[in-house]
């Protein structure tokens, strides 16, 4: 099975609409329990969807650029069509970076505080997030998953996943002089036809059950490799955002 992309930026133009998960499987019904499915609405009304993840009960992560008028979380999917076992939320307060760059999309990620707890059970757990000394390496073979589109253009109604090996910085800073090796990660061998797609954007990028990235964007050739926001260089950011959201 297949998906598509993402978001572009700089020397190659680059484009949130992510690639194509090439070559990617559906996950097995609720493997990922963490994941999140987001349905937004931006400014002008229209409709469109990211992903995102569990990271406490109360708190999505997802990339800055998913930001939007009106938010609304569904956790404990696999089939989106289908609403057994599903949680759905509304977003309370959306926090993308504070230095977030829309254009460079540098600083890709942001807390969305729900409007209540979620429910954790079978279908609907958090993820732990990186330490400060966690650094994925090149050659390093992790997994995203997303509802993004597939090969053939569809939005997928199943979670999609797919196993993508990290590059070294130089792959994407060959390709953009935006790409920078301390905040982001180089993802997707250039020799395989497998990367995330146009609505994986804000999914996890998931090494040994602890997410390590954000799906953020990809170059204007569609090809991989992608770039992903580092989420271990964010730590302060995160916890001390996480700590004002903190429920009385």
């Amino acid at each position: 099975m297949f998906l598509l992309p993402l978001l572009l930026v700089a020397v190659l133009p680059v484009s949130t609409e992510g690639g194509e998960i090439f070559w990617g499987t559906e996950s097995k019904p609720h493997s990922r329990p963490y994941m999140a499915f987001l349905e937004i609405y931006d400014s002008k009304s229209q409709k469109f969807r990211c992903g995102g993840f569990l990271v406490r009960e109360d708190i999505v992560m997802t990339a800055a650029h998913c930001n939007g008028r009106n938010i609304t979380v569904t956790l404990g999917a696999h089939n989106i069509k289908k609403q057994k076992n599903t949680q759905h939320i509304s977003v309370l307060e959306a926090i993308p970076h504070k230095s977030f760059n829309s254009k460079t999309l540098v600083n890709d990620i942001m807390l969305l505080k729900l409007k209540h707890k979620a429910k954790i059970n079978g279908v609907v757990k958090t993820i732990d997030l990186p330490k400060s000394q966690d650094q994925v390496k090149p050659g390093q073979v992790c997994t995203v998953a997303g509802w993004g589109n597939l090969a053939n253009c569809s939005l997928s109604d199943t979670l999609q996943e797919v196993d993508l090996e990290v590059q070294k910085s130089q792959t994407c800073q060959e390709m953009s002089k935006n790409f920078n090796d301390s905040i982001q990660i180089c993802v997707g061998n250039p020799k395989e036809k497998k990367a995330t797609a146009g609505g994986d954007s804000g999914g996890p990028f998931v090494c040994h059950n602890v997410t390590q990235g954000i799906v953020s964007y990809h170059y204007c050739t569609g090809k991989p490799p992608r770039v992903f926001t580092r989420i271990s260089s964010f730590l302060p950011w995160i916890q001390q955002t996480m700590k004002l959201l903190q429920q009385p």
